[in-house]
């Protein structure tokens, strides 16, 4: 009940804007986040929001990416600029819910160099 989306080609230096909404139906999403999957990579952090707002990113992100959320229709967007090929990866993005974490089929962003 997640679905990503706003991937796509790029070049390098270009912005992209994901968005990913949860069903409307879920109640008491606590955090938000977006994880990306590179080839033979593992799959790690890039941003998190809490519910009260509060934001944390990997370093590699920092300054690039803003993670926003909005609360009423349940939806998490990430802001990305100034792109680079090692952003490239598959884009996903997760509902924490009390100790439990949720997911869907991510979104696949390319930059190109």
């Amino acid at each position: 009940q997640l679905q990503a989306s706003g991937g796509g080609l790029v070049q390098t230096g270009g912005s992209l804007r994901l968005s990913c909404a949860a069903s409307r139906s879920i109640v008491n999403i606590d955090a938000m986040s977006w994880y990306r999957q590179a080839p033979g990579q593992q799959r790690e952090l890039v941003a998190l929001i809490s519910s009260g707002g509060s934001t944390n990113y990997a370093d590699s992100v920092k300054g690039r990416f803003t993670i926003s959320r909005d609360n009423a229709k349940n939806t998490v967007d990430l802001q990305m600029n100034s792109l680079k090929p090692e952003d490239t990866a598959v884009y996903y993005c997760y509902i924490y819910i009390g100790r439990y974490r949720y997911s869907g089929q991510g979104t696949l962003v390319t930059v190109s160099s």
